[in-house]
């Protein structure tokens, strides 16, 4: 551990109450992630096949290569200082995100938000899931010409080769998963770097195509100047509502990072320096793929079958899986892992949750909810809608209510003799705030009527979550006594 960090709770759990409590719950106390790891992690969940098509689609704003490449650059900062805000209590406190959560909505409420997380996250596994199997159904059915036949059978919605490839996956990341942290950390460092090798030949692919001629200053749909401002600022937004997810959980890596330092090393490197070099790479493969085939393909897979070569298809198809796998198990797998085992520590432990969040990836069918537009935009319109005011508690909470003084040890005990028991273990305040928070924020980002400002419904909720949920608890300021020896994180 590094000098300087005395702040970092690194004692153990006495007392600790059996609804509240198991050693995958428990502050960390082996911590071996570093810069290079934080900063693999972020490149895990950055490089996938949801990002590059989510960063190029930016282009049907109406903005240029140049302005979306800004916009992405500006988003990424802001999703940087955010994720520190999380991350950094994480690293203190060395809790994950479900944990993290008792602290302001009281150590039974705190499963709300931790279940809202972990049931977005169940839905985004199987879609990611669905969609890496797709890479897997092309190597099949090159592979395997005759299996062309099987494509109209279908089962609930798929076909027999489309389960060959969902399953192959589902089960590929549970055994990567049940390893452990220690082996995702592992996995995630290799991840990474092999995508890039990918871009770096689709940049050169595409170049050549295009006989060098690549412009970046172009969109594929104009738009008058005053909207495009307007877009450009819905595309800062938008990428950040893009991470709501991660910028949440992110303390469920950060809890094994030996410092606030390094938390924030990994986090700079992961974020505003991959995300734009991920990004330039997705603009520049996007603007090519105007210029040499007269519309922009954002879909990666679907530009590596236009290679025509079954080599490069093959080795492109099994890097984006990989680069799938990546992010499903950083962004997808682990945190409701923690999620479902905090609901019912004592019969649910990491690996459990794991095997939970699995079988519940299959059963809700992604492939249905990826194939209907209405139910993704719906989905990912409500992201930002229940996840903005969550942030917003929990952050106002730690930094402006709390001050960063938390007293671990009464995040897993019962009793109103503890700090976060609050009325029979939920802060009411808490909900209130996220009541009115998502009353407001629901319907901005779902109601057709206010599309205009869908795209900002995530700091709105921030804003309007954060400000009712302050002004409530400085009515009634919570004084957090501990007992002589108590830790107590500043």
């Amino acid at each position: 551990m590094e000098s300087g960090n005395h702040d970092i709770f690194t004692g153990t759990i006495e007392n600790g109450s059996e609804h509240l409590y198991n050693k995958d719950l428990a502050p960390a106390t082996e911590r071996h992630w570093s810069v290079y790891s934080l900063f693999s992690m972020w490149m895990s969940d950055v490089h996938s096949i949801g990002t590059y098509t989510f960063a190029a689609g930016l282009f049907f704003l109406g903005l240029t290569g140049w302005q979306v490449l800004i916009a992405e650059i500006i988003g990424a900062f802001a999703v940087f200082f955010l994720a520190n805000m999380t991350g950094t209590a994480g690293t203190k406190l060395g809790v994950p995100y479900p944990v993290l959560s008792r602290i302001s909505f009281g150590v039974f409420g705190g499963n709300v938000p931790a279940m809202i997380r972990g049931f977005i996250a169940v839905f985004w596994y199987g879609i990611q899931t669905y969609l890496s199997s797709v890479a897997v159904v092309a190597i099949l059915l090159l592979v395997f010409p005759g299996m062309k036949g099987m494509m109209g059978t279908t089962f609930l919605g798929l076909s027999l080769p489309g389960w060959i490839g969902f399953l192959f996956l589902w089960l590929l990341q549970f055994l990567i998963f049940r390893y452990g942290m220690e082996f995702i950390r592992k996995f995630d460092n290799f991840c990474g770097p092999a995508v890039y090798v990918m871009m770096l030949i689709m940049i050169a692919w595409i170049a050549v195509k295009a006989g060098g001629k690549i412009n970046i200053g172009i969109s594929p749909v104009r738009v008058a100047p005053g909207q495009a401002i307007f877009q450009f600022f819905s595309a800062i937004s938008l990428v950040i509502a893009y991470f709501s997810t991660i910028m949440l959980n992110v303390s469920d890596f950060t809890r094994f990072s030996p410092s606030t330092k390094t938390t924030k090393l990994g986090n700079f490197w992961g974020l505003p320096i991959n995300f734009t070099a991920f990004s330039l790479a997705s603009v520049i493969i996007t603007a090519g793929t105007i210029t040499v085939f007269g519309k922009a393909i954002t879909d990666p897979v679907l530009l590596i079958q236009k290679v025509n070569n079954p080599f490069f298809l093959v080795v492109g198809a099994i890097v984006f899986i990989i680069a799938t796998m990546g992010v499903n198990i950083v962004a997808n797998l682990v945190s409701p892992a923690y999620d479902f085992a905090n609901a019912a520590p004592k019969h649910i432990d990491f690996r459990r949750g794991a095997m939970i969040t699995s079988i519940l990836a299959v059963v809700v069918m992604p492939w249905k909810i990826y194939g209907s537009p209405v139910a993704v935009n719906y989905f990912l319109g409500g992201l930002g809608a229940f996840l903005g005011p969550i942030f917003a508690i929990i952050v106002v909470d730690f930094y402006l209510i709390k001050r960063g003084k938390v007293n671990v040890k009464s995040l897993y005990q019962v009793g109103s003799d503890h700090d976060y028991w609050y009325k029979n273990g939920y802060n009411m305040k808490a909900f209130i705030a996220f009541m009115i928070g998502i009353i407001v924020t629901v319907p901005l980002a779902l109601v057709p009527a206010f599309s205009i400002v869908s795209p900002f419904s995530w700091p709105i909720g921030v804003a309007i979550t954060g400000i009712v949920y302050g002004s409530l608890m400085r009515r009634e300021q919570v004084v957090v006594q501990t007992e002589p020896g108590t830790p107590t994180i500043q």
